[in-house]
């Protein structure tokens, strides 16, 4: 049972910097190099290196970019065929700085990402697919017809609610399992700072349920990852590693998380999964290219 996921795909210019520019500031950037990006295109990576068969649908521009990005990820493992080529936008571009302390700035142009259509999803035939995996960077009319062209054929709705947006709020009735960061929560659940502990996440989470068997998982950077349901949370907590580049590592929880779940683990196996999976990507550069395999995952949650 496969992964299908609804979701964008950049172009990723990546400038390595001492520090991040202030407003108003020029600094030397110490080296530039370009990857495949985006939420979607990151998100299907990471659930194709960990095992699950795995569709990606969104839109590239007919540019060189574009082909090049397709071709990347149909080396990774991910199925291709719903990624259209489209000759009226270009491909969707990322400028990320990051600086040595491993903190990151990033600009998105969204691009052809923001020309898929209700009408694209509703001609995808979606039989067989276990987990509907979506974010914000794609129009929110083709994530609305996926979750419920999916909800008919039995698929686990899931939306990776980032970046927050407002038309976002309104996706979560339709959502099975809703993954945010903590400053997204904070912004959803309209809170003045963001919250930390197990019992301000639970709270906040349950403020956003809009049905009583939803989830909702909350990463917390090194601190780890909290799961809330009505009548039970768990916290699941973070792995001591170093980090030498975060960009990519909440895509590479949730494409692990939906492979875990497309493989029928319970929701605790599963986070704990994508939780490794997640400590492991930010000990490379790069997103995509730092998403890890399935085997280097269990070696890790063995040691």
């Amino acid at each position: 049972m496969g992964v299908f996921v609804l979701g964008s795909i950049n172009l990723d210019a990546v400038a390595r910097v001492d520090d991040l520019p202030r407003p108003g500031e020029t600094v030397a950037g110490l080296s530039l190099e370009l990857f495949l990006g985006g939420k979607g295109a990151n998100q299907a990576v990471a659930a194709a290196r960990m095992g699950a068969p795995t569709r990606l649908m969104g839109a590239v521009g007919k540019d060189d970019s574009g082909a090049g990005l397709k071709a990347k990820l149909a080396g990774y493992g991910v199925q291709v065929a719903d990624v259209a080529e489209l000759s009226g936008a270009p491909t969707g571009q990322a400028h990320v700085w990051v600086s040595n302390s491993g903190e990151n700035m990033i600009v998105v142009t969204g691009g052809a990402n923001m020309m898929v259509t209700a009408q694209q999803v509703a001609a995808t035939p979606l039989e067989g697919q276990r987990v509907l995996l979506a974010q914000l960077e794609t129009p929110a009319a083709a994530i609305e017809a996926l979750f419920k062209a999916g909800a008919a054929k039995g698929g686990l709705r899931v939306l990776n609610a980032a970046p927050a947006l407002p038309q976002g709020a309104a996706l979560f009735p339709l959502t099975d399992i809703l993954i945010l960061n903590q400053t997204e929560l904070a912004t959803y659940a309209r809170l003045d700072r963001e919250p930390a502990k197990l019992e301000e996440v639970s709270k906040a989470c349950r403020k956003l349920m809009s049905r009583p068997d939803q989830t909702i998982i909350v990463t917390l950077g090194s601190a780890g990852v909290a799961a809330v349901r009505r009548d039970e949370a768990f916290l699941v907590e973070g792995r001591k590693v170093k980090a030498v580049d975060t960009v990519g590592a909440g895509d590479c929880f949730c494409g692990a998380l939906a492979a875990g779940l497309s493989a029928n683990l319970d929701l605790r196996e599963a986070v704990e999964q994508a939780n490794a999976a997640a400590a492991l990507s930010v000990q490379k550069p790069g997103a995509a290219p730092s998403m890890p395999g399935k085997r280097e995952v269990e070696v890790f949650l063995e040691g």
